[in-house]
């Protein structure tokens, strides 16, 4: 019951911020806004092992997994402030304001890998899964990466509209989520 309990709590903002988009399949944030929940529901799921068995195998891949998550998110949101030049007049309101960027970002982390924050938020998937595997988690984990995926499809298509050709080279040069591979 309390894992409910704090799964609804948590829903809670996720709702408030995602209330633009959840009802749009056409718009990434339909499908990010799922991804968040179903990463919700691992943590609200497995955060009594958060410390369980602190050498165990899936522990350690589980830890490092949470810490390149915390890694890319904050060097990809940077990065994104840094090169961005996010302008509140770009007309999409799917989008959140640094998301209004105008200028693509193709340096740092973006020069490897095109969507850093969602990648991180790929990691956190795996990172709680992995802290207390079970079937019912691995299922909510597999939608949760498929949404994400799904996510950075439609953000692309979203680039590819506003910054046409130049979107196109950059993602004949980096990645979608892991450097060099994927």
């Amino acid at each position: 019951m309390k894992d409910y309990i704090l799964f609804g709590i948590l829903s809670l903002p996720v709702i408030v911020i995602s209330w633009r988009t959840m009802f749009n399949v056409r718009s990434h944030g339909f499908y990010r806004f799922i991804s968040w929940e179903c990463i919700l529901w691992l943590f609200a799921n497995n955060y009594r092992y958060w410390f369980d068995y602190p050498w165990n195998f899936n522990q350690l891949i589980s830890w490092a997994l949470l810490i390149v998550s915390a890694y890319t998110v904050i060097a990809g949101v940077m990065q994104i402030k840094r090169t961005g030049k996010a302008d509140k007049t770009r007309e999409d309101k799917s989008l959140y304001g640094f998301e209004k960027t105008t200028e693509l970002v193709d340096t740092g982390i973006f020069r490897y890998i095109r969507h850093p924050l969602y990648a991180s938020l790929l990691g956190l998937t795996w990172g709680i899964f992995l802290k207390n595997t079970s079937l019912l988690l691995l299922a909510v984990s597999l939608l949760s990466s498929a949404c994400l995926y799904i996510t950075a499809w439609f953000d692309e298509k979203e680039c590819i509209a506003y910054f046409g050709d130049k979107y196109r080279n950059y993602m004949k040069r980096s990645r979608m989520f892991v450097p060099y591979v994927f």
